[in-house]
């Protein structure tokens, strides 16, 4: 973190940095040994340094527990045995000049460690001088993302990197839905590299930072007042500050002047504010009031035993002059006793604890600084490695470092101040993101970031109010939003330049007034003719205007394509939209053929055939008992011919007797009657239906036909026909308006016209309507889009109006509006296909298979009788009964019976079959002798 330099520590500065400069001038005396030094295998005292600016926020905590953690270091013989840890304390006063001379004094006194500094931009500058020397540099509030870098090896950072902070930011703002945020910050190494983080998280949330309010290290309130005044006449009204603790508050002061910490307005700090708060606490009421709904964030630490120790204990550590208490204390607490276990390993590993000169520290060229007083640490690279491997439980959790370098486990306290004091509304880790669950609960759960699963309280913003600020207003510049409209020349009645204040008129201005009177602030707006007025405009060209910031928003007719939402964001669409094909048609002619149409040719023939079919079984069921049904040959082939033929009109005469015939009869006469009424239809809708006089039938049709096709002036059909149906731009032909649309059908692609033409929906259904039903639509819409207003990208006016019409849509106000300007004609007249009125067997082959099965069964069950009686007065088996008696066997001739003898069986009538059976049964009574088949079948 940066701190700020006030008037007397510039003072300060000055007379130090003069002492210093006179004192280059004198011989300095060596101490210690030159050449490669002693070396100590177990020194008795071990010196470490600190580095800091003591009056600040951040110093006035760490000073008084890096002494305390000296303290308890030596006090502790579990660890460092024998070794007194002597701590060397410097003051940088917030001069990265001063720290860098006083971080080379450091040193001189052969120190192994440098806990500090505190400012990012002094550790960059130090970070080069202990690079050198070999001296890990343990920083405690040196936050800079950049710092982590392979640049500054012996830099380690023992507080948390504002990487991760950044990217809490980043969520909090994806979390409440904002999408453009304006950082404030110092303009020093720490603040510009901690929101080039912030711009880059952003962006993975497709959110981004719309402006960088940077001012310099130390400004005066004036500069940081005309900073915010331009600040606030910007559209967006959510503010990251990230700026240092002792500057912060009066950065607030200013914008609670100007107005800008009240209703409608979002202020997010960095984890300065809660450092400075938690210093001056209790806080005064009037910082308490001017810090009213501010989001904060604080280095999250657990509430271990050893931290609840320690800070009964504070008391008793913090100066006499100061309550000052914030997380920093913890960490510079924690960077002593990391300093500790590192090095009571590294010396019971053998560590070298001996240092030596560089030559190219020597003063060759008579120089006065004495650089060769410096001296490097020769066990330093050990003791680095012996560093980053140390793993221990600190004040703020476990102090562990991962491959780059950071503390694991990095998290954050998010916080809400309202009233006295600030309240917890949840956490933030890179493990799990936004959670009311604290993360030492989370680490024992498996990690999930998943946008459902970030949870925070309510918070109390600015104004006192507890709605979710829209992040955003229209600036208060006075500049009107600029608003590109098509200057239409074809379909007016969608949008037309008009002679009113307004400018424009149609359907497409209609709903985006009305929806913008939906909104709850006033939008001022400007709308800006785009088209010399001759043809329609290139709506490729509109919407590209909106990226090139010509326009703000484009209304009109324009249609979401996936290339257009590449480069500017849409509303949800007001008007459903997709292209269709477009056809001529005419009045169909009259045929003396036509009662044949209704039914294909297969139809006809197996429908023809079921009827001689199901006329033959009914004949075969019904022959041996219905007398209608004898007679002789020629008679009988007529009945069966008759009687088929006649149930189509329900008017057969025979009667049927059998059971199996009438079965047979009642499945059929449903299946007649099935056949005549579809019959009925299709011939009453042929009859009825107009003709197409092309042979276009569709999108697929027209791909794989030659012929030209017509297409609307400016409109996106050309592109989508040629770029994904690949169809030559040859066969295109541009129509200006709706007469151009009417002679081209008309004429024909022989007479310089089009087959067809393609445009979308809204156009088609007004251009049919006003030509009295002389064409039509083929085929089905084969693209799915709409029509919506283009704003440009991250627009959160495109999120607001698309709420407003989905509302008109509900209440039933964008129907009116349609209703308004697009009420138009139907056609009574059907149009439609003989092909599709034709029906064929596909639709009745169900019924043919039931009707076909049903008489096969009846067949089956009724020659399975004939059989049965047939095998019982088969001839074969009186022969047997005459060889059991050969005495009789001479007196008769017995014969083979043949297929003739079968059929003339079935020819016999059913009574006469009865009454032979009967016959039968009294002769066997009377004598045991058989009656020959030849008498058997004998004439009646």
């Amino acid at each position: 973190m940066e701190v700020s330099i006030t008037g007397h520590n510039r003072r300060v500065i000055t007379r130090r940095l003069f002492f210093l400069f006179i004192c280059m001038w004198v011989p300095m005396e060596v101490v210690g040994k030159a050449g490669n030094g002693s070396v100590s295998s177990r020194p008795s005292v071990v010196n470490i340094g600190a580095l800091f600016t003591v009056d600040s926020v951040i110093g006035r905590s760490a000073k008084p527990a890096v002494l305390a953690a000296i303290d308890d270091v030596n006090s502790d013989e579990s660890i460092l045995s024998g070794i007194k840890l002597n701590i060397i304390l410097l003051d940088t006063n917030c001069s990265g000049f001063l720290g860098t001379i006083e971080a080379l004094q450091l040193m001189e006194n052969d120190v192994v460690a440098a806990v500090g500094p505190q400012s990012s931009g002094i550790a960059h500058v130090i970070s080069h001088v202990v690079n050198e020397l070999h001296v890990p540099l343990l920083s405690f509030g040196a936050t800079d993302p950049t710092l982590s870098a392979l640049q500054y090896p012996y830099f380690v950072r023992t507080t948390q990197n504002d990487y991760f902070q950044m990217y809490a930011i980043a969520d909090l703002i994806d979390y409440y839905g904002w999408r453009e945020v304006i950082a404030i910050f110092v303009d020093d190494d720490n603040g510009r590299n901690g929101i080039s983080v912030l711009g880059d998280a952003l962006a993975k949330k497709r959110a981004k930072i719309s402006y960088k309010a940077a001012f310099t290290p130390g400004a005066p309130k004036s500069a940081i007042n005309d900073l915010l005044v331009g600040v606030n006449l910007m559209e967006s009204r959510v503010y990251v500050l990230h700026v240092n603790p002792d500057s912060g508050l009066s950065i607030l002061h200013i914008a609670k002047n100007l107005g800008m910490i009240s209703s409608g307005y979002v202020w997010i700090a960095t984890d300065w504010l809660p450092s400075q708060l938690d210093s001056i606490e209790p806080a005064d009421p009037d910082t308490m009031n001017l810090l009213q709904g501010v989001v904060a964030l604080r280095h999250h630490t657990p509430d271990t035993d050893l931290k609840k120790r320690f800070v009964s204990k504070w008391k008793n550590l913090k100066d006499k002059e100061t309550a000052s208490f914030n997380s920093y204390a913890l960490y510079a607490y924690d960077s002593v006793w990391l300093a500790a276990h590192a090095l009571d390993v590294f010396l019971s590993e053998g560590g070298n604890m001996s240092f030596s000169s560089d030559p190219r520290f020597h003063d060759t060229n008579r120089s006065t600084l004495q650089l060769g007083t410096l001296r490097t640490f020769n066990g330093g690279q050990q003791f680095l490695q012996t560093i980053l491997k140390t793993n221990f439980t600190g004040l703020r959790g476990q102090i562990r470092f991962d491959p780059d370098k950071n503390l694991v486990n990095p998290a954050y306290d998010v916080l809400n101040i309202g009233g006295t004091g600030s309240r917890k509304i949840g956490y933030w880790s890179n493990y799990s993101g936004l959670s009311v669950i604290a993360p030492e609960i989370l680490y024992q759960k498996p990690p999930n970031t998943s946008t459902s699963n970030q949870h925070l309280y309510g918070v109390i913003w600015p104004g006192e109010t507890t709605s979710t600020p829209r992040g955003w207003v229209f600036p208060n510049n006075g500049k009107s939003l600029r608003i590109g409209v098509p200057n239409r020349i074809s379909y007016k009645e969608f949008v037309t330049k008009d002679d009113s204040p307004q400018g424009v008129r149609g359907f497409c201005i209609d709903v985006f007034e009305a929806a913008i009177n939906l909104l709850p602030y006033p939008v001022p707006r400007k709308y800006i003719l785009y088209g010399h007025g001759d043809r329609n405009p290139e709506y490729n060209e509109l919407v590209y205007q909106v990226t090139q910031n010509n326009f703000d928003a484009v209304v009109g007719d324009v249609t979401i394509t996936t290339n257009r939402t590449k480069i500017v964001d849409f509303t949800q669409p007001y008007m459903t939209s997709g292209l269709v094909v477009v056809v001529p048609v005419k009045e169909m002619k009259s045929s003396p053929w036509a009662f044949l149409k209704p039914f294909s040719i297969e139809m006809w023939c197996v429908t023809g055939a079921f009827f001689l079919f199901v006329g033959a079984v009914v004949w075969i069921l019904e022959h041996r008992i219905n007398h209608e049904f004898r007679g002789p040959p020629s008679q009988q082939l007529m009945t069966i011919f008759w009687f088929s033929f006649s149930t189509m009109f329900f008017s057969h005469r025979e009667n049927t007797v059998s059971t199996l015939g009438r079965l047979i009869l009642l499945i059929w006469l449903f299946v007649v009657l099935i056949i005549n009424s579809s019959y009925t239809a299709s011939l009453t809708s042929i009859l009825t239906v107009q003709q197409l006089t092309s042979r276009v039938e569709g999108i697929d049709s027209l791909i794989s036909s030659t012929e030209s096709i017509g297409v609307q002036d400016g409109s996106f059909a050309r592109k989508y026909l040629v770029d994904e149906l690949n169809i030559a731009e040859s066969r295109l032909v541009t129509l200006k308006n709706q007469q151009d649309y009417t002679d081209a059908l008309q004429h024909g692609p022989k007479n310089g016209g089009v087959a067809a033409i393609v445009d979308e929906l809204p156009y088609i259904e007004l251009f049919l309507s006003n030509t009295n039903c002389r064409f039509r639509i083929v085929g089905q819409e084969f693209t799915k889009s709409g029509w919506g207003y283009a704003f440009q990208r991250d627009s959160p006016l495109a999120v607001d109006m698309s709420t407003a019409i989905l509302q008109l849509s509900e209440n039933g106000d964008l129907q009116k509006i349609h209703d308004k300007w697009l009420t138009h004609k139907e056609c009574t007249m059907q149009v439609n296909e003989v092909d599709s009125n034709r029906l064929s067997l596909n639709s009745f082959w169900g019924l043919f298979l039931i009707c076909g099965i049903a008489c096969l069964i009846a067949l089956i069950v009724f020659f399975c009788r004939v059989l049965c009686q047939y095998i019982k007065f088969n001839p074969e088996a009186e022969e047997a009964q005459v060889d059991m008696e050969p005495a009789r066997s001479s007196r008769r001739t017995s014969r083979t019976p043949s297929f003739k003898d079968l059929i003339g069986f079935v020819d016999k009538k059913e009574e006469d079959i009865k009454e032979i059976l009967r016959r039968k049964s009294i002769d066997s009574k009377r004598q045991p002798s058989q009656v020959s088949v030849g008498q058997s079948f004998s004439p009646s």
